[in-house]
Parts: structure tokens; sequence; C-alpha cells
């Protein structure tokens, strides 16, 4: 059964760091696009940043350049999500999301449509 579950979220301050992590299951990691997505009350879901299958390619979202980071670790069936210098307007609940990549291995796509597997959420609260 595939799944992908997110962890690592919680309350941090503004300037604050958290790290989340997306478990995945019932796939091979390395045959799929990874990405983030969020979505805060009352607004638009928002494609925050991708990893290529190849791990070659990242793509990030204005808003996010320069603090946020995504990585993947094949091996451990793992993609991760490093949020520094953290601002209440990153309040949300974040996705991760899984996107067969087996021919295009070397880009990725922001746009949540375009995602085949979800995970549950987890929630990322900024505030002081």
């Amino acid at each position: 059964q595939l799944q992908l579950v997110e962890s690592g979220g919680g309350l941090v301050q503004p300037g604050g760091s958290l790290r989340l992590s997306c478990a995945v299951s019932g796939l091979t990691l390395e045959d799929y696009a990874i990405g983030w997505v969020r979505q805060a009350p009352g607004k638009e879901r928002e494609g925050v940043l991708c990893i290529s299958s190849s791990g070659g390619t990242t793509n990030y979202a204005d808003s996010v350049k320069g603090r946020f980071t995504i990585s993947r670790d094949n091996a451990k069936n793992t993609a991760y999500l490093q949020m520094n210098s953290l601002k209440p307007e990153d309040t949300a609940v974040y996705y991760c999301a899984a996107r067969t990549s087996t021919t295009v291995r070397t880009s990725c796509p922001r746009a949540g449509r375009l995602y085949n597997y979800w995970g549950q959420g987890t929630q990322v609260t900024v505030s002081s």
C-alpha cells in the first residue's frame, strides 16, 4: 500500500527552524519527483518547492528561496524539507507529494495538481 507520511511539524517562533520529513512506502522513491505543497487557512494551495527524481534539480518558490531546502535520501525512502528563518506567513499545513518521473528525471513541477500521491499533511505554525 502506497503511503506518504509527513512528520516534524509544530509551533516555532519567528526566525526559528523546523525540519519536515516525508517517509514513503509502497513505491520506489527514486522513480518519483517529490514536491512540498502548503495551504494556509483561507488561501489557495501553494507549491513551495520540489526535487527531481534524479535529485539533481530543485525548483523553489520565490517566497522560500534562500530559507527552505529540499533533499531526498532514496536509500531511506525519505524526503526532507529544511525550513530556516521561518516567518508567520509560513504558517500552513505542509503536504509532501510524489509524481511519477521515470522518463523525465531532471526536472520537477511545483504545481500540486501535477502530483499523483499525497501525504496527510503536517501543521507548521510560526508565532511568538
